[in-house]
């Protein structure tokens, strides 16, 4: 796929889905959406614009949200924390009540969620993007205390994990190694943890040349992995080392005092800065709603996004099990609006529209270069599971191409200013 087709697909599948046909005599309706991220806000905003007759509620603990993409690119000092932050005054304006607290149990049966306050809201439909939960205890040693430590910097909460690992950093002395833990899958954003590499030797290339980055991984291969590895061995030769499981990357327990990364067959790698990134499931309030499995996350019905478990609540974004969808920011976007008019047909007595899926991963892997990966995805014909569209999409091309890389890279900042505008502008 060239860059310039590209490009036009990424600004494409930003477009909101048809709103299905009007009803003359249509009753205001509650909708009720948890989570102001990806999900959520994207749930919100497409609601006001394309269905005014629905009465939008948006619950969200957090006066800012702090977005996951571009998080890497602060620890690259290319972005500051404040310019991957955004409010929810553009919500508000466009009719979304917005309620800052945080939802703590649904009473599917009676269509209402408790909140931490004390206030029950009730609704007739709810979209559910709660985001993860990080499995502490799931990687013996690391635990919310050990985080302060080794930071994840995978939950952005307000920033301050992203803070302290780009503060770890700029404090390690030149010639201090950075060590990776790197989870077995599904985990958000599977390219994140490599843009995550490419950034932290971005930095140290510039302001630590003699430092080195151990990435060990509990898997044996990685999203984009020859476009990463290509671009390593070009811009950073000898500063990265990647180890998959198979050569004992797996890391199985971790030592925060001590900063050691110890692998499963037994090896312990003292580290000046460690990020560990654990594994995660569905955030707690979706497990405590019983509406996942033993796996951890939420199983959907794939043409509406509603809940296997409990039908009413649509759970988008990073909690649900997505098929070979990836749990990424575009794919919360893109579902979220098939959600909320599945949702809206729904309350209509009518059939949910047609569903089609869009995915652009970029990733910054250094100055002026950028790579991509691109995806469509359906419901099978019998609606049972989601499926790749065959022959839709593909990553970038491999090769010395420093025009495509530049292109790339600035796709990718149009990209973050399109999708962040849609979902809270």
């Amino acid at each position: 796929m060239t860059a310039t087709r590209r490009a036009l697909l990424g600004a494409a599948l930003l477009a909101p889905l048809a709103a299905p046909r009007r009803v003359a005599a249509q009753t205001q309706a509650r909708l009720l959406v948890i989570g102001g991220g990806f999900g959520g806000a994207s749930a919100a905003s497409f609601a006001r614009r394309r269905f005014p007759w629905l009465e939008v509620t948006l619950v969200e603990p957090k006066a800012r949200f702090v977005t996951c993409p571009y998080g890497n690119l602060v620890l690259a000092g290319k972005r500051r924390i404040e310019q991957i932050s955004h409010g929810y005054d553009g919500l508000r304006a466009r009719g979304v009540r917005v309620v800052h607290d945080w939802a703590t149990g649904i009473d599917a049966a009676a269509r209402s969620v408790r909140l931490q306050g004390g206030q029950t809201l009730s609704y007739d439909r709810l979209i559910l993007s709660p985001g993860i939960a990080l499995r502490w205890g799931a990687l013996e040693g690391y635990d919310e205390a050990a985080a302060e430590r080794m930071p994840h910097a995978w939950v952005p909460g307000d920033g301050a994990q992203t803070t302290l690992l780009r503060r770890q950093l700029e404090e390690m002395p030149d010639g201090g190694v950075v060590g990776l833990a790197i989870p077995a899958n599904p985990f958000r954003c599977p390219p994140g943890p490599y843009e995550r590499i490419s950034m932290i030797a971005s930095y140290l290339k510039r302001h630590k040349p003699r430092s080195k980055i151990l990435a060990l991984d509990a898997k044996d291969a990685f999203s984009k992995q020859g476009l990463f590895q290509d671009a390593w061995a070009e811009l950073y030769p000898g500063m990265i080392e990647w180890v998959p499981a198979n050569r004992d990357g797996r890391v199985t327990r971790v030592d925060a005092r001590e900063r050691v990364l110890e692998s499963e067959f037994g090896e312990r790698h003292r580290v000046a800065v460690a990020n560990v990134i654990p594994p995660q499931s569905a955030a707690r309030i979706a497990i405590d709603a019983g509406l996942a499995n033993d796996t951890g996350w939420v199983p959907v019905n794939p043409v509406t996004f509603e809940s296997r478990a409990a039908p009413g609540i649509h759970v988008v974004g990073d909690a649900n099990i997505p098929g070979p969808m990836p749990k990424s920011g575009y794919i919360a976007n893109s579902t979220a609006k098939q959600a909320v008019a599945s949702a809206a047909a729904s309350l209509r007595g009518e059939r949910p529209p047609e569903a089609l899926y869009y995915n652009t991963c970029y990733s910054h892997v250094g100055e002026d270069y950028g790579i991509s990966i691109v995806g469509i995805f359906r419901p099978n014909a019998e609606g049972s599971a989601i499926v790749e569209v065959p022959n839709s999409g593909g990553v970038s091309p491999r090769g010395n191409l420093p025009e495509q890389r530049r292109l790339e890279a600035v796709y990718a900042d149009a990209w973050y200013e399109s999708i962040t505008r849609d979902m809270f502008a």
